[in-house]
């Protein structure tokens, strides 16, 4: 009797559950389709077999030096000498070459080859080799964009395989994709994945992120490598994996064809790219912000940059861009994007959305030439890396909203900048009488005080320290 009543709940509750929720049932039949004969294979061959050709292995050779005066001195002390020979100072190299392995795509027959930026734009020495051949080719850099992470290489051969070129705009989630490349240095390697997501940004890779996500293996060596569909097009240019251990986790990061191909014309054309400047900090709307807009998307302005197209034009901070020439903005990386697409002196104009009204304001694009007048690749001041201070920067130093200066990102090991006392994480604010709010200010400070003993004021978690260097 209790097993039956048991079994009528069961049933009672299982039809009271039919009734209330709908169930989107698929067929519990599926067809599946099996190879019919035993001399068949499930192959991925003929995706792959003509795009295998056209990516290429590169080597870098990069001159590093390999002791810091400070330790020669050492080595050559008399009592050190005296412990561990006399001849130990000689036997030490000055310097080495340091060797990096990577990976290129071949794009034109007479040689053009695109790349990751990181891996050529300090070379001293570019060597490509083609798939399994002995012969190394001498490469020239033809034009690098550390901002894209995508440059462009070339050597003296007239009869390469280009590789086909697909689009990466009418990818989906779920697409079969491949990665071909030279990891760690073994050879080529073909590994098979899914697009895992779309539009990927935010990692802090490059200033234009717009990553393809896949899980198709990419390690050390497959950076400038081709990702290519299931027909063999190629859909994006391998750049980076995330990753705590050092090896593949299952997510792996490529430059998107369409933005690969316009860096790849301009730098064969123009050897580097100018893009426009606005001179805005801006940052994805949150979630309380959007009690006090209309539009719930948008790329909302924190700071404006004085004597910028954008200061000038009069947009302000808390103003909500929400399109650029008719281009839908959902998020800043959007923004920053789709600027970054147009020259300086082009005309565009902005939809504002400022006090719940929406307008518009045409803005001319100034050059990003006039704020990159010191190079993050070079050292200023006798040893300091430096940068504007940004929101990724203000994330890692912990620096309060608003401060204005140049942050002191990185000090060259043993350089005069070191033995003063300069920090990672200090902030140059004043040279001189000159006060320094950013990168513009410090470089015209440099010039007016060159080659003269100068006093330079930096701001350290909230303490002021001075300098004095030459």
């Amino acid at each position: 009797m209790l097993k039956k009543l048991s079994l009528f709940f069961i049933l009672l509750e299982c039809s009271l559950f039919a009734n209330t929720i709908k169930l989107n049932l698929v067929d519990q039949n599926p067809v599946r389709k099996n190879i019919t004969s035993s001399n068949q294979i499930l192959s991925f061959n003929n995706s792959i077999k003509d795009a295998v050709h056209s990516v290429v292995n590169i080597s870098i050779k990069l001159k590093r030096k390999n002791l810091t005066k400070g330790m020669e001195k050492i080595f050559n002390d008399p009592y050190f000498k005296q412990f561990f020979g006399k001849g130990l100072g000689n036997k030490i190299p000055k310097s080495r070459l340091q060797k990096s392995l990577g990976s290129g795509v071949i794009l034109s027959k007479d040689g053009y080859i695109v790349t990751n930026a990181h891996m050529v734009i300090n070379a001293q020495e570019i060597i490509v080799t083609i798939g399994k051949e002995e012969k190394e080719y001498n490469a020239t850099l033809i034009g690098s964009d550390k901002d894209s992470d995508i440059a462009v290489i070339k050597i003296d051969e007239k009869n390469l395989q280009p590789i086909a070129v697909g689009s990466s705009k009418s990818l989906l989630v779920g697409d079969v994709v491949f990665a071909i490349g030279n990891p760690f240095g073994i050879g080529q390697t073909v590994t098979q994945g899914i697009v895992s997501a779309l539009n990927k940004n935010k990692i802090g890779l490059n200033r234009y992120e717009n990553f393809i996500q896949t899980d198709a293996s990419i390690n050390p060596g497959n950076s400038g490598g081709a990702l290519i569909d299931s027909r063999g097009a190629l859909i994006g240019i391998n750049s980076a994996i995330m990753t705590r251990s050092g090896g593949n986790n299952g997510i792996g990061l490529a430059i998107p064809i369409s933005m690969v191909k316009n860096i790849v014309k301009t730098l064969v054309k123009e050897g580097k790219v100018t893009r426009g400047y606005l001179g805005v900090t801006v940052e994805d709307i949150t979630k309380d912000l959007r009690q006090v807009y209309k539009h719930k998307r948008g790329g909302l302005v924190l700071d404006v940059a004085k004597d910028t197209p954008a200061a000038k034009s009069g947009i302000r901070r808390g103003d909500l861009i929400y399109a650029v020439n008719g281009k839908k903005v959902d998020y800043s990386a959007d923004m920053q994007r789709i600027i970054g697409t147009f020259k300086p002196n082009d005309k565009i104009t902005f939809s504002i959305e400022r006090d719940k009204k929406d307008i518009t304001i045409d803005i001319v694009l100034a050059s990003r030439d006039i704020v990159n007048t010191i190079d993050q690749n070079t050292t200023i001041l006798n040893g300091l890396y430096v940068s504007d201070i940004d929101i990724d920067n203000s994330k890692k130093y912990k620096i309060a909203m608003g401060t204005k200066g140049v942050l002191i990102f990185d000090v060259e090991a043993a350089s005069k900048a070191e033995k003063v006392g300069f920090q990672a994480g200090d902030i140059i604010i004043q040279i001189e009488n000159a006060q320094i709010e950013d990168i513009e200010d410090l470089s015209k400070a440099i010039k007016k005080y060159k080659n003269k003993v100068k006093r330079v004021y930096v701001d350290r978690y909230g303490r002021t320290l001075a300098f004095v260097i030459k």
